[in-house]
């Protein structure tokens, strides 16, 4: 964005290269100059071209002295050096002089009219400027409270992730999880205690995850109210939290379909053998209605939830 603006404040600049190097460059060699002037017109151009510019400039100083009647020209190359964008000595107001000058003492000169339009310009010129190293002070000042902010967010986060360690390896050494809250949509399962979150998982759940399940094989993952009513340090997914579906709700449901509503819902790891996968195994939803979280994920709910925890899960 600062890049941008800084554009955008260097147009005047631009037109005045514009103007300049065809100028400069062409020597103007249509004006009427002696043979000796004109020579040394091509040393103080070739210094320019060089972008040696005090030298360029102090060439035509001598020219204005030894040559009077090629002042013009010599004065109109002095006020486009002393304007020229890539001049890093540049100085608006030595040109605007070499100009005005230009024009009070040749008046009918063929530089004349050159010598206004670059006035006009010059004129503009210190206003962009300084619109523009006001803007960029705004641009860097904004960008100083950012870095500061980031900072402190950077902070406050280190903060809350110490505290949730700290709050979390209370819970571990006196559980107190009354509740495991599964969020579908979210792929989310969490832990909580007397209405507080204390830890969050995410989660992977059956291929068919939209709606709650309401058959054998349909691999939904149940949706309603159960608890944990047993568990498996054996599985074949590391270990398994046993969830209480089916409930009357859902064994009224499939009764009405015709169906068996199914069973053996868990909250397990991941399949043995398969561990390495890790945190990647809930970029897809893999189960045959299952809650799957990592191997450690299980280890830890394992000693943290006791049976009889109220299970509910949302869409």
């Amino acid at each position: 964005m600062a890049d941008k603006r800084n554009r955008m404040g260097r147009r005047s600049l631009v037109l005045i290269g514009i103007m300049a190097v065809p100028l400069l460059m062409a020597g103007c060699g249509h004006f009427s100059e002696t043979i000796q002037s004109r020579q040394t017109f091509e040393e103080a151009h070739l210094l320019f071209k060089q972008g040696s510019y005090q030298e360029s400039l102090d060439s035509y100083e001598q020219i204005i002295g030894s040559y009077p009647t090629t002042g013009d020209r010599a004065l109109f190359e002095m006020g486009l050096i002393y304007s020229y964008p890539d001049n890093e000595q540049k100085d608006y107001g030595k040109a605007m002089d070499c100009f005005r000058k230009l024009i009070a003492d040749y008046p009918d000169s063929d530089y004349r009219s050159h010598s206004e339009t670059m006035i006009f310009y010059l004129n503009n010129v210190p206003i962009k400027d300084r619109m523009v190293a006001t803007q960029q002070t705004t641009i860097e000042t904004l960008q100083s409270e950012v870095k500061e902010k980031e900072a402190e967010i950077a902070a406050l986060q280190r903060k809350i992730g110490e505290l949730e360690k700290n709050v979390f390896a209370y819970a571990i050494q006196k559980p107190t999880i009354d509740k495991i809250l599964i969020e579908k949509q979210a792929r989310r399962m969490l832990l909580l205690s007397k209405g507080k979150v204390l830890k969050s998982y995410r989660i992977a759940l059956g291929g068919n995850p939209i709606g709650p399940k309401e058959r054998q094989g349909d691999n939904k993952t149940p949706e309603g109210t159960y608890t944990i009513d047993s568990r498996n340090r054996d599985s074949r997914y590391h270990c398994a939290l046993r969830i209480s579906y089916p409930n009357e709700r859902d064994r009224k449901r499939a009764r009405e379909l015709g169906v068996s509503p199914g069973g053996d819902i868990m909250i397990h790891g991941i399949k043995n053998g398969f561990a390495r996968v890790g945190d990647a195994h809930a970029e897809s939803d893999w189960t045959k209605g299952c809650i799957a979280v990592t191997d450690e994920e299980i280890e830890e709910l394992d000693k943290l939830v006791p049976n009889g925890t109220v299970v509910e899960i949302k869409p």
